[in-house]
């Protein structure tokens, strides 16, 4: 684990001194970043401006998910995304080799290869919303909340990165999957409202096609003492199998590479 860590704040550093080369990047992140919040904020505004309640989510509770939403999806785009996208271009190219021959678990060293360092802005602006969802509330929530809290939200990201990871290995016999990822990222966007809003069929999909609500509304309900003990057991077991399930994938799936050294 301190070897993981070591090579995930090595390659963050590396993105900072990238980065830091193009300034501008910071300030048009910032930008975006607060236009996307504006937006989700200005929408919770105008429903609740008619109703007290949205399927039985209250404006505080709402803006938890709103956090949640922010904290997960700027650590997808910050690591999880970048990686995969990368990843992908490497199998096309036959330029993998470069990260297999390397003595580190080339999983690991694809899936973090890459920082967008700027996405930090999301998560800070995620947990900002969550001690103003908290404070507006009326209190810190319970240990037990908060544990909960933290094992889905490791546990949706957990999930989330198996399943990208997944779409992204399938680059090994298909090419152009940076559509897939794109049409991930578009259907992301739903999870800024709870998944029980929609209709039967779309909530199956955003929870057991894509999982969507095991990333952003399980959490959510954590935090706002809606989770029922079922579902948290079965958002854990499911993360275990995910990242299992993914491990075995790429294992199975670099066995049918041919790199440029091939």
């Amino acid at each position: 684990m301190r070897t993981y860590l070591r090579l995930l704040w090595t390659f963050f550093r590396i993105s900072i001194l990238g980065e830091l080369a193009y300034r501008a990047s910071f300030w048009l992140q910032i930008a975006e970043s607060l236009i996307d919040l504006g937006t989700a904020l200005a929408f919770v505004s105008v429903v609740f401006s008619y109703t007290r309640a949205l399927n039985g989510w209250s404006a505080d509770e709402l803006l938890t998910l709103i956090g949640v939403y922010f904290l997960i999806g700027g650590a997808i785009n910050m690591i999880i995304m970048p990686g995969m996208n990368r990843l992908i271009e490497q199998v096309r190219q036959g330029t993998l080799d470069y990260v297999l021959t390397r003595p580190a678990d080339a999983q690991l060293l694809v899936s973090i290869q890459q920082i967008d360092v700027w996405k930090l802005l999301d998560v800070v602006l995620g947990m900002a919303l969550l001690v103003g969802a908290m404070l507006w509330h009326g209190g810190l929530p319970g240990p037990f909340q908060l544990l909960a809290f933290a094992l889905t939200l490791l546990a949706g990201a957990v999930i989330i990165y198996s399943f990208v990871l997944f779409l992204a290995t399938l680059s090994f016999w298909y090419v152009r999957m940076e559509n897939i990822l794109v049409i991930f990222e578009s259907m992301y966007e739903a999870g800024r409202w709870p998944v029980d809003i929609y209709p039967g069929w779309l909530r199956a999909i955003l929870t057991f096609v894509v999982p969507v609500a095991f990333a952003v509304t399980v959490p959510a309900e954590a935090l706002t003492a809606r989770l029922t003990w079922l579902v948290l057991a079965g958002t854990l077991l499911l993360a275990a199998l995910a990242l299992l399930a993914s491990r075995l994938f790429w294992r199975f799936a670099i066995r049918y590479y041919s790199g440029a050294s091939a």
